[in-house]
């Protein structure tokens, strides 16, 4: 599926999905991200090719159709995390990503790499376009220094390429 590369299999694990139909951070960081006016947190996701997730505020949004889902690897945010020194645990909900992965450098992927996730409903592909790269917001809503930490370990902006639907938990990702 990455062009040039040879195809290779992985079990990871969806740890969290993401759907949220307005945007949270917008506004000076120091007043704190709009609430959402439904919870945000997913078990499932319907996928629609092109489009991106159902109910998502980039849902067949002309400006953000190829990048209408964010991939994020869950271990960038537990790197910051205890770079930054936080004790608690940091949501994967806090940095605003569709869909959060463990055990897939998403930071790895080139752009026009394709993957495929299958939560036990079918392979769902995404192309990746671009880096998500992370916003001033990251500093108000994770820990001061999480903006910068979080520099290059952001995700992926992608553009799903089939209808589908992804789960929590394990999944086969091909890349």
């Amino acid at each position: 599926m990455a062009a040039g590369r040879a195809l290779s299999t992985a079990v990871v694990e969806i740890v969290a999905l993401h759907v949220s139909p307005v945007h949270a951070f917008e506004g000076r960081p120091g007043d704190g991200p709009r609430p959402d006016p439904e919870p945000v947190s997913r078990d499932h996701v319907v996928v629609r090719a092109g489009l991106g997730l159902v109910g998502d505020r980039y849902f067949n949004q002309a400006a953000h159709r190829l990048a209408a889902v964010t991939l994020f690897a869950v271990e960038s945010l537990e790197n910051v995390a205890a770079g930054l020194g936080l004790d608690a645990a940091v949501s994967p909900l806090a940095v605003r990503r569709n869909i959060v992965l463990r055990g897939f450098d998403v930071d790895g992927l080139a752009r026009h790499d394709i993957i495929s996730l299958d939560s036990g409903a079918g392979p769902v592909r995404f192309k990746a376009w671009r880096p998500a790269n992370p916003c001033a917001w990251m500093d108000a809503v994770l820990a001061p220094g999480a903006f910068r930490a979080l520099r290059g370990r952001g995700g992926m902006r992608c553009v799903p390429l089939d209808d589908g639907l992804l789960r929590l938990g394990p999944a086969t990702l091909v890349s």
